[in-house]
């Protein structure tokens, strides 16, 4: 009887810990990044019984940085070595920088529709593409485009910057149209599955660093790990290959408006992948 009253109200007591639990979350705007940060609200939510982990919403990665290392923010799971790597800098002694989450190998620059008759930036010139779309101001990519790439081929086309979601959807009416364009591209993302793409060439190395492959990783508040161990350890564990992040934001894309929608069917179809963070998890609270 003793055991049974003494087991039930350890349950209870874990329960209660996790309620009452928030959590907030950083979402740049980026597919994977809003498919990262929505599959631990679910997880966080549904699996480790959290009364809510929110998910803040903000287009400027360089106050997505300063908002960490504030505490307002408890994780931004979007962090791009080496592109990242001067407001990493900025704000080492405030994070914790987790080792990357992402297994695969990532790919980064310009690109074209493959219908394109062109491999490399200094053929730009000779296409009637007029813009190269790109994503938000404060991405290093925008950036190396903007200040390096365009000078030093002396392109004709002009860099527009805007919201990921509003470039993608660009791309989408004009490559249905067939229409010569360039846009800014990245792997891991669904967009390498939707449309055949290619990534053009830079002779020049004018995007420097950006054009080697690149880590994705995590930071977390100073302290997270003291606070909430719980909650640390399964953004910790958190890993995802290739095909597992791709399927992930396939998923969500299904339910425009509705993220979690997405990610609650792909770890209910994919229990065997996040079981091991669960434990993580649930072994450190």
């Amino acid at each position: 009887m003793l055991a049974l009253v003494m087991g039930a109200f350890a349950l209870t007591s874990c329960e209660g810990f996790a309620q009452g639990k928030v959590l907030t979350l950083a979402n740049i705007g980026w597919d994977e990044n809003v498919a990262v940060a929505n599959l631990t609200k679910v997880l966080l939510e549904d699996d480790l019984g959290y009364e809510r982990a929110e998910i803040d919403t903000s287009d400027d990665l360089d106050a997505t940085y300063q908002m960490v290392a504030s505490g307002d923010l408890d994780a931004f799971q979007d962090v791009w070595l080496p592109n990242q790597k001067a407001l990493l800098d900025g704000v080492a002694g405030d994070v914790d920088h987790l080792d990357p989450w992402f297994l695969g190998k990532t790919k980064q620059g310009m690109a074209v529709p493959a219908y394109m008759d062109v491999t490399s930036i200094d053929q730009l010139n000779g296409t009637d593409a007029k813009l190269i779309y790109g994503i938000e101001d404060s991405s290093v990519m925008d950036h190396k485009v903007g200040r390096e790439v365009i000078p030093e081929y002396h392109l004709k086309q002009k860099l527009v910057a805007g919201p990921t979601a509003g470039m993608l959807a660009e791309v989408g009416r004009l490559y249905a149209y067939k229409e010569d364009f360039v846009f800014l591209a990245w792997s891991p993302h669904w967009m390498n599955q939707t449309y055949d793409i290619r990534y053009l060439k830079d002779p020049k190395d004018a995007m420097g660093p950006t054009n080697d492959p690149a880590k994705c990783s995590t930071i977390v508040r100073g302290g997270l790990r003291e606070d909430d161990p719980e909650a640390y350890a399964l953004i910790d564990a958190l890993e995802l290959t290739e095909e597992q992040i791709n399927s992930l934001e396939l998923e969500i894309n299904k339910d425009k408006g509705d993220p979690q929608a997405g990610a609650r069917r792909w770890v209910s179809e994919n229990r065997e992948v996040v079981r091991p963070w669960i434990e993580a998890a649930q072994n450190a609270s």
